[in-house]
């Protein structure tokens, strides 16, 4: 089974209604009251996160916290979570080191994997090994603990785990759903491996999504966060021909989709992150730049020449760094 179609509407409707006497409140106690109001078809969560401290994380971290959920940041370093989730602003989050995990796990209704080593970086033979193992060793342990948390009614009932479009490998002229075959290269054998791992959990109690996942982008870190400062030097252009396609998703869309994945039970199987201009939350502005990309969704973006590159370096600054 795959996702609804589109899958990545997930805004919900806003139900009009008239302002209290007095206007509405304006303490965050009190919002989160009326919003708890609002959604109490969806009871309160507790959610285990792998890889909570990075870019991805912690927007969800923080997005679960807003909607009074609790999370439990499983971690390998309890000090550098401590340092990004400190307790006197985050008291719903519970931070737990390797020998934590099973209790935490057990103790979850629903498990986030997003634990990885960044890719982002010059891939030597070591680091491609470890690349490959900080994936599939995390997702190994979490689907044991999963697996092994008792009966249905101890095990978390859902359990994300994040992949990525590298399962399709590259190509100049293709485009690629969730049903098209794996690629050949490093990136492709990773992922598979990444997946058949996360599918060993056991999903005759516990729904499975995996998230095929692009480029992110969002101002305060990702691949964005890299490329801004060029463009705002006037350094920024193509690479190579500048006509390869760039598969992204905005940091906000895709927490939201995380979280939809969470509440939602028709969500299952596998949903794959695409994006295209004007899609997302003022992104559609990086795909008039014409970028090196992996081409597996998305549309190609419109190339610019020299002299627009200053004025997307200015819209850069104005959109995405106030």
């Amino acid at each position: 089974m795959g996702f609804p179609t589109p899958f990545l509407q997930l805004k919900p409707k806003l139900i009009a209604l008239e302002p209290p006497v007095g206007g509405y409140p304006r303490s965050r106690r009190h919002m989160r009251r009326l919003r708890c109001a609002l959604n109490s078809e969806n009871p309160p969560m507790t959610v285990s996160i792998t890889g909570a401290t990075g870019f991805i994380g912690r927007r969800l971290v923080q997005k679960l916290l807003l909607d009074d959920h609790k999370v439990f940041v499983l971690t390998r370093s309890a000090t550098k979570a401590a340092s990004v989730f400190p307790a006197s602003t985050y008291p719903g989050v519970t931070i737990a080191e390797q020998g934590d995990w099973e209790a935490c796990v057990r103790g979850s209704s629903a498990v986030v994997n997003l634990a990885g080593m960044p890719i982002s970086t010059r891939w030597s033979p070591e680091v491609k090994q470890e690349i490959k193992r900080s994936r599939v060793n995390v997702t190994s342990k979490v689907v044991k603990y999963i697996n092994h948390a008792g009966n249905a009614d101890a095990q978390p009932s859902v359990f994300v785990s994040a992949t990525a479009i590298g399962y399709y490998g590259t190509s100049e002229i293709h485009s690629f759903d969730e049903s098209s075959p794996s690629g050949n290269d490093y990136l492709a054998e990773v992922c598979r491996e990444w997946e058949a791992t996360a599918r060993q959990v056991n999903q005759q109690d516990v729904r499975l999504v995996l998230l095929r996942i692009g480029v992110v982008l969002g101002k305060d870190g990702g691949a964005l966060a890299k490329m801004i400062p060029l463009f705002m030097m006037f350094a920024g252009g193509p690479l190579g021909t500048g006509r390869q396609w760039f598969s992204w998703i905005h940091i906000d869309d895709l927490v939201n989709l995380i979280y939809e994945s969470l509440i939602n039970p028709s969500y299952k199987g596998v949903g794959r992150t695409k994006g295209s201009p004007g899609e997302g939350q003022g992104s559609g502005l990086l795909l008039q730049i014409p970028l090196c990309g992996r081409r597996s969704q998305g549309h190609c973006p419109r190339h610019t020449n020299s002299s627009d590159y200053k004025k997307v370096a200015r819209a850069f600054a104005t959109t995405y760094m106030h």
